[in-house]
């Protein structure tokens, strides 16, 4: 029989469905009340900033997808505007457009699937049913403009890989036409619910002191009632001519961090109906620097885009000597990436900023004294894939 206050310590994960991907948690433990929690990453570790580093730029594209493999594109997009920055690229309108729109598909992606294995998580299975059907018709929309449904190396530096295919904007607009119906079914089976609402109200509660000491961002940070996203605070693309708004909470707890990302999603429909109606007739790249690749009607025709077709793709393109931090407002809240130049045509420096790094650090904090099923609710609503955390 075990002594009174008697503590042990319990392997939480990697193998525990709820551990969303191979993370392992310490738990200390006082009967079933949560005591310390210690996250122990490593087990996926594949060195992704230092093969970038011995990749050229375009090489290095493809591991931004693999990095948090929920929202691909907002991670290779915010790699494209980082070299974009450091060579003066000028984007076109058309290709600016059409990134808003993929990005919040992307945002759009990313949180089904948080919402969905988080209901998932705590016992509803059905939400995660009708959310995967919704992912599956947005990655058939990343299979036609890429040819991938996930890892899409299409967002590239000075515009998009190709044009999106004929007839695409009227089926993107019959699938937003209907979206906002789903996320309402969604919010009408489990927001009223009695079950989920003991718990997740007032579980794992943040304030704003807490969540800046931490360098929170994204849900979890606007959780708390504080208004900060990169796309109004520091606008990029076609973001500053789009109307939208920013949802925020009150109690920093898991149910707010619920509600908001349903909201976040019905922001999304919102900005891709403005985006596409910015999108005009022109250039998808831009044509003149050596960054970006010539068509494959130019390399028929021309021999001297032809050798540049070459020389890209053997040797890369050259990036000024310089330093560059870039972020974005990802799904899951701030990405930035730093990199550093020596004039070469693979990056010296690359540091990435990953945002649920921030958010798996304060968990201990988050769950203490609590029990394990909290702690189970808690990681669901953090949103956190290891890819971007254990790169």
């Amino acid at each position: 029989m075990l002594k009174r206050n008697y503590r042990f310590r319990l392997n939480f994960g990697p193998q525990h469905p709820a551990a969303h991907g191979v993370l392992r948690l310490v738990l200390e433990l006082e009967g079933e009340k949560i005591r310390y929690v210690n996250p122990n990453i490593g087990l996926l570790h594949r060195g992704t900033e230092k093969l970038i580093e011995y990749k050229t730029y375009l090489q290095a594209l493809p591991y931004f997808d693999r990095l948090d493999y929920v929202s691909m594109m907002a991670q290779e997009h915010c790699f494209s505007m980082a070299i974009e920055n450091m060579t003066n690229m000028d984007v076109p309108l058309r290709a600016r457009a059409i990134r808003v729109i993929f990005l919040e598909l992307t945002r759009i992606l990313n949180h089904l699937m948080a919402v969905t294995t988080h209901a998932m998580d705590v016992g509803a299975i059905t939400p995660f049913l009708w959310g995967f059907e919704e992912r599956e018709k947005i990655m058939e929309f990343y299979e036609r403009v890429s040819g991938a449904r996930m890892h899409a190396n299409w967002i590239r530096p000075g515009g998009i890989a190709m044009d999106v295919p004929l007839g695409f904007f009227d089926d993107l607009y019959s699938f937003i036409s209907q979206f906002c119906d789903r996320i309402d079914e969604i919010e009408y089976l489990l927001t009223e619910n009695r079950i989920w609402k003991q718990r997740l109200v007032n579980i794992g509660r943040l304030g704003i002191g807490f969540a800046n000491d931490f360098s929170f961002s994204g849900v979890p940070l606007r959780s708390t009632g504080k208004r900060w996203d990169l796309r109004k605070t520091s606008p990029y693309e076609v973001y500053s001519k789009l109307d939208f708004f920013i949802p925020v909470g009150s109690r920093g707890d898991c149910f707010d961090r619920f509600v908001l990302r349903l909201e976040e999603m019905r922001q999304c429909i919102k900005i891709i109906f403005e985006a596409m109606k910015l999108v005009k007739t022109g250039p998808i790249k831009f044509w003149e620097s050596k960054v970006t690749a010539p068509t494959r009607r130019s390399v028929r025709t021309s021999m001297e885009s032809l050798i540049h077709h070459f020389k890209i793709y053997a040797d890369g393109f050259f990036v000024p000597s310089s330093q560059s931090y870039t972020a974005v407002e990802a799904p899951k809240g701030e990405f930035g990436i730093y990199i550093s130049s020596n004039e070469e045509s693979k990056a010296y420096r690359c540091k990435i900023r990953a945002p649920g790094f921030f958010h798996l650090q304060a968990i201990n904090w988050m769950v203490k004294d609590r029990i394990i099923a909290d702690l189970v609710t808690v990681i669901g609503t953090l949103d956190i894939v290891l890819g971007e955390i254990d790169r």
